[in-house]
C-alpha cells in the first residue's frame, strides 16, 4: 500500500509539469510576437513643448504595417485649447486621423488623447507621418512610424 502511495506521488510530480510546459512557453512567443513603441516630439520655440506630441504604435515583427494604438497631444503655457490628429502616408496627402477634441488643463499646460492601449487602431504603412495641431497656432508637432 506504501508502494501505492509513492508511485503515484511519482506520477503526479512528472505530469504536472508536463500539462503546465505548454501554457508557459506559448505566453513569452506572443508576447515576442509584437514590437510597441512610443515616439514623441517637441515643436515650437521657447522651453517646454508647443505643441508635444507622443504617440504609441506596434507591429509584428518583419510586418510593414503599424498599429496606431494611441496619439497623445499636449501644449504649454495656455490654459486652454483644442487639438486634432493628422497622418500622412508616403507619397500621399494629410488627413485628419482624430476630430477636434477639447484639450484639458493640467498645470501650466493642456493634453488631450485619442485611442486606448493595446493593439488596437488603425493601421498604416511604416515611414507614415503623424502631427497633431491646436487650434489657432500654426506650428506642429510631427513623428514618423519606423
Amino acid at each position: 500500500m506504501n508502494r501505492k502511495i509513492i508511485t503515484a506521488t511519482v506520477l503526479a510530480a512528472v505530469m504536472v509539469p508536463v500539462a503546465v510546459a505548454p501554457t508557459v512557453s506559448a505566453e513569452p512567443a506572443a508576447v515576442r510576437a509584437y514590437v510597441d513603441t512610443r515616439v514623441r516630439d517637441c515643436a515650437g520655440s521657447g522651453s517646454g513643448c508647443r505643441p508635444g506630441i507622443v504617440v504609441h504604435h506596434w507591429h509584428r515583427r518583419g510586418a510593414q504595417a503599424r498599429g496606431v494604438g494611441w496619439v497623445y497631444a499636449s501644449r504649454e503655457g495656455v490654459r486652454s485649447g483644442t487639438a486634432r490628429w493628422l497622418v500622412k502616408k508616403p507619397g500621399g496627402t494629410w488627413k485628419v486621423g482624430g476630430s477636434w477634441k477639447r484639450a484639458a488643463r493640467v498645470g501650466s499646460f493642456v493634453e488631450t488623447s485619442w485611442g486606448r492601449d493595446g493593439h488596437t487602431g488603425p493601421k498604416f504603412p511604416k515611414n507614415t507621418r503623424l502631427c497633431v495641431e491646436f487650434r489657432g497656432l500654426s506650428t506642429k508637432a510631427c513623428v514618423t512610424l519606423k
